[in-house]
């Protein structure tokens, strides 16, 4: 038989808050995650993938000295004094090797031949026959690529935990990596909860709105190199919501669930969760604004996170606590944050002392400094704020707001603008 607590109970509200900190270290440790398997993947398909072992380069790079521009190859020796009114005179030659008095011309990445140490730039010489006058005094290795300097033999290229950008793809092309192992993606399920949701492409009822969470939780997922698994609408049931729950779990690695975990009548997530496995529900109310409502469970070593049904509540309880699960299940050595900027706030914000609270900001850039404006919205339902935002503040817990003028943190999510 299915359990669930007296709803007046629910009435009375959060008896107890948890910070968010506590609240993280908490569920964490109960639930000791381990890092997803592995899969090797072709290099050109690893980009934002999450490399599992150390690189570690087997050859020198660049392999040889070579030349970083086009010009001559000289002893540099050859060139002292050099000038345009006194230009160095050097006889071309063809041969690997270079002598005393000669040059050999090379383009941008030639290996630079034998008894030369410096490469003349094209524009600093002029060709007369078989000869070159050379304009200009070089020192030793001037122009020239030397072996392993960018990276040598035994060196790690790049660490395991990495999230390959373009750079990296390349730099492990250059050491002639055709394949990685990278961190299979883990899957997290999705599951939004309500009567009142329809989903998109269907004709909702009168009283329905259209279901948007999951669309925005499963690209934050991708986003971070998860694999969402979309779990449909469960209605305000609580059979109905343990069978997701169930499949959910069959299926993931993890899930997500939003809507129904406040103190209402109808918000029946939490026991749910409780109906289907040990530990449970480990915290349920988080000292944080938006996304107080937020619990965190774990169900035979499953992590659950039980979100918000407002939009912004849901982004942000997602920020707090599955973007770490999501990097320590991808085997990242520490949460991927954010980038920040120092800006400074354009009005005063007040908040309630006691919770940790999240400003929606739009960081504008006006004659080399950063302003940080706050966005305006009553509640947390309104998405349109992060549209309008490009990033957030992070208020204490101890602060009962912020200072106009006061220079902030801000955790961007978009991309800056210039003031017209």
């Amino acid at each position: 038989m299915l359990l669930c607590e007296n709803p007046l109970a629910r009435l009375r509200g959060f008896q107890k808050l948890t910070s968010t900190e506590n609240a993280l270290q908490t569920w964490l440790n109960t639930l000791q995650i381990k890092t997803n398997k592995e899969t090797t993947v072709p290099l050109p398909e690893a980009l934002n993938r999450i490399l599992t072992e150390d690189l570690i380069a087997t050859e020198n790079l660049p392999r040889f000295d070579k030349s970083a521009v086009d010009g001559y190859a000289v002893k540099a020796k050859d060139t002292l004094g050099a000038s345009q009114f006194k230009p160095a005179l050097l006889q071309l030659t063809t041969s690997d090797t270079v002598n005393t008095a000669e040059a050999k011309q090379v383009w941008t990445g030639n290996a630079i031949p034998k008894g030369a140490d410096a490469v003349v730039m094209l524009e600093n010489t002029q060709k007369r026959n078989e000869q070159i006058e050379v304009w200009t005094q070089l020192a030793p290795s001037e122009n020239v690529s030397k072996t392993g300097e960018d990276i040598k033999k035994g060196e790690v290229a790049v660490k395991a935990g990495t999230r390959l950008n373009p750079y990296h793809l390349g730099l492990l092309a250059a050491l002639g990596n055709s394949k990685v192992k990278v961190a299979d993606k883990p899957k997290i399920a999705i599951i939004a909860t309500g009567n009142e949701l329809a989903e998109i492409g269907s004709k909702p009822a009168e009283n329905q709105i259209y279901e948007s969470n999951k669309i925005i939780l499963s690209a934050m997922c991708r986003e971070l190199g998860a694999e969402p698994l979309d779990m449909g609408i469960a209605k305000d049931n609580i059979t109905e919501i343990t069978e997701k729950l169930k499949k959910a779990l069959l299926k993931a690695d993890a899930a997500i669930t939003t809507g129904g975990t406040s103190v209402g009548g109808l918000d029946l997530v939490p026991d749910a969760v409780n109906n289907i496995g040990k530990p449970g529900v480990i915290v349920h109310g988080v000292a944080m604004r938006p996304a107080m409502p937020t619990a965190l469970a774990a169900v035979d070593g499953k992590a659950l996170i039980i979100l918000s049904g407002n939009p912004v509540a849901a982004v942000i309880g997602f920020e707090v606590f599955a973007r770490p699960l999501i990097c320590k299940m991808l085997g990242m050595p520490n949460t991927e944050q954010r980038p920040t900027v120092k800006a400074a706030l354009t009005r005063k914000v007040a908040t309630a002392l006691g919770r940790k609270t999240f400003v929606r900001v739009k960081v504008i850039q006006k004659n080399g400094e950063y302003y940080a404006e706050p966005v305006s919205a009553r509640g947390s339902g309104a998405i349109s704020t992060m549209t309008k935002a490009n990033g957030f503040v992070i208020v204490p817990e101890n602060r009962e707001g912020i200072t106009e003028n006061e220079q902030v943190t801000v955790h961007l999510f978009g991309d800056l603008e210039q003031a017209n």
